[in-house]
């Protein structure tokens, strides 16, 4: 070693400024400028004399139960990280669906416990190729986000012109390069469901490789006797998953708490893709505690199913196109008419979901909301009609 003591490696790292580093500064990877952007409902505008009324997000307009905000009231250790397992959640969830525990795999949400499944299933390969999912549209608007930044790229479906899910050109658009198809029912925004019958004739046409996720978010809010049951088909069907939630039916959308139920050949690959500590502690308690009162929160939704209906009825007296509603919410095909009605609504004091250029979503509300929204809609020249 000379006296001048060791050689170091010449840096430049202290001359290099900004533009040397990032010339056209910090750039998300390409697909994200390519993705739509989710558009949370909005809040209603405050207007003298009249109560304002969110109708925007599919929320349950009432709060959790009584004996939910009881038991997460005094809840205190959020100090400490919950149990990634969800354990407790997922053992009540098993007792009350009447299914294996390990079957179970929570996730912030039903959205969350969806990306889970996308980010095991479907994304980007070796070779550069991306994986194709396929899903009806319009569905929920976060799907194609979702697909997109898992590096899977969507397959859209145009859905029938009332409101339903072409299952025929959905399975004849599966390739060797289909991974995953979502399957939305009620579907998020236009209210129909799939039957038992047709999803079980789609599921035996794709190939059994393929998962095949039933997203069924608003469940708890179908009356329609034909309507599928998710579970009955993932025990049949190794490549099935149900996605279902504590947001809607149990007012708990504040918490994030969902999940998925599939066999263990998926499950074991969902487990490794989960977020960890996603559930947290008071948001399974809270859900526990909901389950342990389900006949109460039944109670709950079947008083927004007849407000649904008492809406629908309203508008098909009118002589308005309404999809079948079997979510809480109606859908309005309204087209180039959305935004105009969705202003019409606000300066009502009512916050509803306008898709751009094709349609009105209005999430079931209180029994006055929905009622000024009858009498906007008896005084609106421009009807919906079929999509």
């Amino acid at each position: 070693m000379s006296a001048a003591g060791p050689k170091t490696g010449t840096s430049t790292l202290g001359t290099m400024t900004s533009s040397d580093i990032a010339p056209e500064g910090v750039r998300p990877r390409p697909v994200v400028d390519n993705l739509p952007k989710y558009a949370a409902g909005k809040p209603p505008a405050v207007i003298e004399g009249l109560t304002s009324y969110k109708l925007s997000s599919n929320e349950n307009p009432l709060p959790p139960l009584p004996a939910v905000l009881e038991a997460i009231a005094d809840q205190s250790d959020i100090n400490r990280y919950p149990d990634p397992l969800a354990t407790k959640l997922r053992n009540a969830l098993a007792d009350f669906l009447g299914v294996p525990a390990d079957d179970v795999v929570t996730g912030a949400g039903s959205l969350g416990a969806l990306n889970q499944i996308l980010a095991a299933f479907a994304g980007q390969n070796a070779d550069g190729k991306a994986d194709e999912v396929i899903y009806a549209w319009r569905s929920f608007e976060a799907y194609p986000i979702c697909v997109g930044l898992a590096g899977a790229e969507s397959v859209r479906i145009p859905l029938m012109p009332d409101g339903r899910h072409d299952l025929e050109a959905m399975a004849a658009a599966v390739t060797v390069r289909t991974k995953v198809i979502l399957l939305c029912t009620p579907n998020n925004p236009t209210g129909p469901i799939l039957t038992a019958e047709e999803t079980e004739r789609f599921i035996q046409s794709v190939p059994s490789g393929v998962v095949v996720v039933i997203d069924e978010a608003y469940q708890e809010f179908v009356r329609d006797p034909e309507a599928v049951d998710g579970l009955q088909l993932y025990r049949k069907y190794p490549n099935v998953v149900v996605l279902r939630t504590f947001s809607k039916a149990h007012g708990l959308a504040g918490l994030r708490v969902g999940y998925s139920v599939a066999g263990h050949d998926i499950t074991q690959y969902l487990r490794v893709a989960a977020t960890p500590f996603a559930v947290s502690q008071i948001a399974e308690r809270a859900a526990v505690t909901s389950l342990g009162h389900f006949d109460e929160v039944i109670e709950r939704v079947q008083g927004l199913v007849d407000e649904r209906e008492r809406v629908v009825a309203g508008l098909r007296e009118l002589g308005w196109f309404v999809p079948e509603a079997q979510g809480n919410f109606v859908w309005l095909n309204l087209g180039e008419h959305s935004a105009g009605f969705a202003e019409l609504a606000g300066e009502r004091a009512l916050s509803v979901r306008a898709f751009a250029n094709e349609g009105v979503r209005v999430s079931i509300g209180e029994v006055e909301a929905n009622t000024r929204f009858l009498e906007l809609c008896a005084g609106y020249t421009n009807p919906p009609r079929p999509l």
